[in-house]
């Protein structure tokens, strides 16, 4: 059997997170470094690809219980901690969990149980959701939405035209976001440790720092644990 893509389905990349143990990806290429570009407030408004970190059709195995002093990659630290992971993040469709706002032909849609909380869709001034109830937005405005929605890396903002999601084109990598969670692009299967396969999205954000009570996801939780993991850093 293949996939849209002609390849063979189990060649298809695969992220597996592994009962109470790391993430195995298996048919994904490139694990690269992708950090937020901020504005002189702190505001994050851009993203800038990083170090590449590994770029072989390889198998993988990831951390995820946050304690490796390998990291990315997984030292089997999860058993020393006696990591306890328990994988609970929603496998239904993103449409029947996301809320719509503004109205007419430019639509907001907000899935916040998959909000990893990396700050894109909000500034000092104003933020996705005023922006998209402002209703007959100018072009300044709509641009300043367009981009809240789509640097969202979690895929928890979208923006919806005519009632249809409009995604950019993300290549299918996976990235590391420093202090923060796998960034899961270019609609990658993810498969929880019970075997539940996720709903597939085009963005994705991954616990790596073991703390999220949505796990395999990620909720935000990385910041309040003090997780700490960045270009250059020895773990």
């Amino acid at each position: 059997m293949t996939n849209s893509t002609g390849q063979p389905e189990d060649s298809a990349p695969r992220i597996t997170a592994t009962p109470n143990g790391p993430y195995r990806l298996t048919g994904v290429r490139r694990i690269v470094w992708r950090k937020p570009v901020k504005t002189a407030d702190g505001e994050p408004i851009a993203w800038v690809q990083g170090e590449v970190l590994a770029d072989a059709n390889e198998e993988y195995w990831l951390c995820r219980c946050g304690q490796s002093g390998n990291k990315p990659f997984c030292d089997n630290s999860h058993r020393r901690v006696g990591f306890e992971a328990q994988d609970a993040a929603d496998p239904g469709q993103r449409s029947d969990r996301a809320k719509a706002y503004g109205s007419g032909e430019t639509v907001l849609r907000d899935d916040r149980s998959v909000c990893a909380h990396a700050g894109f869709c909000s500034t000092k001034v104003t933020n996705a959701w005023r922006l998209s109830a402002g209703g007959g937005l100018g072009a300044a405005e709509r641009s300043q939405l367009v981009a809240m929605a789509a640097h969202c890396p979690s895929g928890a903002l979208t923006l919806s035209l005519n009632d249809e999601d409009v995604e950019p084109s993300m290549p299918a990598e996976i990235a590391l976001m420093p202090d923060g969670p796998l960034l899961v692009t270019g609609g990658i299967v993810v498969e929880r440790s019970d075997g539940t396969v996720l709903s597939k999205r085009n963005r994705m954000a991954l616990c790596r720092c073991g703390t999220s009570a949505n796990k395999p996801l990620c909720d935000g939780s990385h910041a309040k644990a003090g997780f700490s993991h960045s270009p250059g850093q020895q773990s």
